[in-house]
């Protein structure tokens, strides 16, 4: 199994977008995203295995935090750490872009986004009543001090585990 992860790119937003469909209801529209690639604060990632894109994330630069506006693995594909991968690439990138804090929304029923999170430092922070459009809360997350040795060493460790 081959697996790359690059920068997305207009001409990903068809796989993207089936994935969008499947993974989220109603999800975002392509014209969404089509604004964030051309929006210099935006950043979103393709996940690939043995050349499908198979997930992909994103986020918004907004001074020194990064707010993570999606992670979508398709499902036939979770549980292999392609989640975490992505996540760790992210954080990365944010890091090497000065950003200090990350922040997110995720659904109080997606336990295991929730774990996932928690082990790259995340912490519930807060909850936004009825958030999503079918009426769950979202928790909200955030992870500070990301730009300290200390948890530049501790990504770099997270990278070397798979």
């Amino acid at each position: 199994m081959t697996i790359t992860i690059e920068p997305m790119r207009e001409e990903h937003l068809p796989e993207v977008m089936q994935i969008e469909r499947r993974v989220f209801q109603p999800g975002w529209s392509e014209e969404a995203f089509r604004r964030d690639l051309r929006n210099s604060a935006a950043f979103y990632l393709v996940l690939r295995v043995d050349g499908k894109i198979v997930g992909y994330a994103g986020g918004w630069f907004v001074v020194d935090e990064i707010h993570i506006t999606n992670i979508a693995i398709v499902p036939e594909y979770r549980e292999q750490g392609l989640g975490r991968r992505l996540l760790h690439r992210l954080l990365s990138i944010a890091r090497e872009r000065g950003m200090r804090r990350a922040t997110l929304e995720v659904r109080i029923g997606n336990i295991p986004a929730q774990n996932l999170y928690k082990k790259f430092g995340f912490r519930p922070v807060g909850v936004r009543k009825r958030y999503y459009d079918d009426g769950e809360d979202a928790l909200i997350m955030w992870l500070e001090d990301m730009d300290t040795p200390e948890y530049g060493a501790f990504l770099k460790q997270m990278g070397s585990t798979g």
